[in-house]
């Protein structure tokens, strides 16, 4: 089931192929889809998620249905187990702990008669889309919503499919609460991005969209992106582990399969110069697939997207690892912080073999939403200044400015802006300027 390649040429062909395995040919057709989602909603509001809920999620709600009551939090905290709980407030503890870190800091800076700075500051409202269907995930709400809630933002708006009944699964709304979501609402896909990106009635435009979702959703997040900020377009999930002869077979094999597990466009790739490693991770794949809870979905990502490389030596494994930029990679090798010194594009690195990436996907703190389908290359994981920007702060003093007032003038005049030029020059020369020759303009 999990296909060896032992050519170098063959290797890079088969990486490219699952770094692009989301250029779809229906794409334009689904992004005309997404269109005219997005537009509906922005035309009639609540009731067009109304009826796209009814349609896509079978699910038929009325306006006052919508957003998430107090008592079903309430009764979302009787229906979770206090294990459950103690796990949530842990990786929230781990998570805050983290983002904390990198939390940033306004600062100014004297240099004479010049001051500068950067001043940091949240946006007023956060949008989080968590997403239903296949499982509930109370992690990624945990990812979304700790680290907007560290920068500052005052109001968290989550929006999550609705299940059978309208149902929302309790683990994800202990998790909202513990993360500080001010208010949650019932719907998904396009038309929930759609809510947040414009407005409904019922549920407020937001300032910045996170979250990951289906094709639909990272469709309807890049069209709203200039009327919001969103943290990426997040493809499907991905795994490439390095492993040397010092690795365990099962473990790989299983960290393997806990991507393969998540969709069934999910990569899963092992680079490896031990052959032997790689017959034995091959095997131990199909021995743990049979039976397995969701052995159809994960069967088609392995067969479509598994792959095992057997290359000459370490050095090469990265060489490929770098070419594909994984969202998680997995250094299982002896000496894994030698090797990482090789690793250039990362979204998140596991390093050891008692470090599976289930430890970052759940509550090791640093967060699990990361850059996808070879963005690693030039973009990095959901972080706290997702949720903030900044603005340049500037002073000069009259003696700062005439020092630079000749310089100011050269560059105005090589633009060919005269009135920036002026607005230096009335301030550093006599008040009683002779008018600037007349232009004459055709």
């Amino acid at each position: 089931m999990l296909r060896i390649i032992n050519q170098l040429a063959d290797a890079r062909v088969e990486l490219q192929r699952i770094c692009e395995r989301t250029h779809d040919e229906q794409v334009v057709h689904k992004e005309a889809t997404v269109r005219e989602i997005l537009q509906t909603v922005q035309r009639n509001g609540d009731e067009a998620l109304l009826q796209y809920t009814a349609d896509f999620d079978q699910q038929h709600l009325t306006v006052d249905q919508l957003r998430i009551r107090g008592s079903e939090i309430d009764a979302a905290y009787q229906q979770a187990s206090k294990e459950l709980i103690d796990a949530i407030r842990l990786a929230c503890r781990n998570i805050e702990r983290f983002h904390r870190k990198r939390l940033p800091v306004s600062w100014v800076e004297f240099e004479g008669d010049v001051v500068l700075g950067k001043r940091y500051h949240p946006v007023d409202k956060a949008g989080i889309y968590v997403p239903g269907g296949r499982a509930s995930y109370p992690s990624t709400v945990l990812m979304n919503a700790m680290p907007a809630q560290v920068a500052g933002v005052e109001r968290i708006v989550m929006v999550t499919p609705p299940g059978a009944g309208g149902v929302i699964n309790p683990a994800v709304l202990v998790a909202a609460q513990e993360a500080g979501v001010s208010e949650i609402y019932r719907v998904g896909g396009a038309q929930a991005i759609a809510a947040l990106a414009y407005g409904t009635a019922t549920i407020p435009a937001v300032d910045v969209i996170t979250g990951p979702g289906n094709i639909y959703v990272t469709l309807a997040k890049k069209q709203v992106f200039g009327t919001v900020g969103i943290d990426s377009l997040a493809g499907p999930s991905e795994v490439l582990i390095i492993a040397d002869r010092s690795a365990d077979a099962t473990h790989v094999a299983t960290d393997l399969l806990a991507q393969a597990e998540h969709d069934p466009m999910a990569a899963a790739i092992l680079i490896t110069p031990d052959a032997i490693l790689a017959e034995r991770v091959a095997a131990d794949v199909a021995r743990q697939l049979e039976g397995h809870p969701r052995q159809t979905l994960t069967e088609k990502a392995i067969a479509n997207y598994g792959v095992a490389i057997v290359v000459d030596s370490l050095e090469t494994a990265t060489e490929l690892s770098n070419q594909f930029a994984p969202e998680h990679l997995e250094l299982e090798v002896n000496d894994p912080w030698a090797l990482l010194e090789r690793i250039r594009h990362a979204g998140a690195v596991f390093l050891g073999h008692a470090t599976p990436e289930a430890v970052g996907d759940y509550l090791a703190g640093p967060n699990h939403t990361l850059p996808t389908s070879g963005a690693a290359r030039y973009a990095s994981p959901l972080s706290t200044e997702t949720f903030m920007k900044h603005s340049s702060l500037i002073q000069y003093s009259p003696k700062a400015l005439h020092e630079v007032s000749g310089a100011i003038a050269r560059l105005t005049e090589a633009e060919g802006l005269p009135s920036h030029g002026d607005s230096v020059r009335f301030r550093t020369q006599p008040q009683n300027l002779p008018r600037r020759e007349q232009a004459n303009d055709p």
